[in-house]
């Protein structure tokens, strides 16, 4: 069921499927919710499966002019409150877990579990953000299309990139019109972000680490060094995939979200 949230000043398009135990998957940077599109048949058919779009992103309504993470935190507060969901497991993708970490930050009382998927509790650092800084300067300058050509292949394993070039073809031509001020915006909230690993190892539930072998945006010994943080730690490492697992090894990202679901219900 596709549901319209009106968020003040928001209005949130948030895909909801199937009944049971509650999961909510966050898109990350440059994408929207369509990313879980191969996720939504199995997890739909043992939970309560939601997916929005970000503000800023997909179907929902365009970002603030200034936003920061915690903010977006709040808002999917807001989605989860208007859904009648109480507690939930939230997993996001790339910046969709920076978003997680926020929302454990500020209301761990609502979550079963969580899931960095491709992500990552360390802030920028200095050359990250000088890379960050580039990229609005060339968003601003030349559009989002161009920006999302030119970087949507980096996500992807060089094995899927020689392998699968229509996937990556598809990934960059799907999200190549999202709208210049959300990337940008997007771009300063994660400059902007703390360090979270606090998070980590405050968090009494179960937290989910899935990272790609082949992945350069966050790379595995960094995923590796924040797995041992948490109390409970349920660590993935998916073979030739980058920082794409969702789509370039869909029925593995599958089974292991699916298993840390039932996890998750057996507690």
């Amino acid at each position: 069921m596709d549901r319209t949230l009106t968020i003040p000043p928001h209005t949130i398009f948030c895909r909801d499927n199937g009944s049971g135990i509650p999961i909510l998957l966050l898109h990350g940077f440059g994408e929207d919710g369509t990313v879980w599109q191969n996720q939504v048949d199995v997890l739909a058919a043992g939970s309560r499966l939601l997916i929005p779009d970000l503000p800023g992103s997909g179907r929902s309504s365009a970002l603030p002019a200034s936003t920061s993470l915690e903010s977006l935190a709040v808002v999917i507060k807001e989605v989860l409150d208007q859904l009648h969901v109480d507690k939930v497991i939230l997993i996001g993708h790339s910046m969709g877990g920076y978003i997680a970490l926020a929302f454990a930050a500020r209301f761990p009382e609502r979550l079963l579990a969580f899931g960095l998927f491709h992500s990552t509790a360390y802030p920028d650092s200095d050359e990250k953000k000088a890379t960050r800084r580039k990229a609005i300067d060339f968003i601003r300058a030349n559009g989002a299309a161009p920006f999302i050509r030119q970087s949507t292949p980096n996500l992807f394993s060089f094995r899927t990139r020689e392998q699968r070039p229509e996937l990556v073809e598809s990934t960059s031509r799907k999200y190549s019109d999202l709208a210049p001020a959300s990337l940008t915006g997007y771009y300063e909230a994660m400059i902007a972000r703390p360090d979270r690993t606090a998070v980590l190892r405050e968090f009494p539930r179960p937290v989910l680490f899935v990272l790609g072998e082949d992945d350069i945006v966050v790379p595995l010994q960094q995923g590796l060094e924040q797995s041992w943080l948490p109390a409970i730690s349920h660590l993935h490492i998916v073979k030739q995939a980058g920082h794409m697992a969702m789509l370039e090894a869909p029925e593995k990202s599958n089974q292991l979200i699916s298993d840390f679901i039932n996890f998750v219900s057996r507690l």
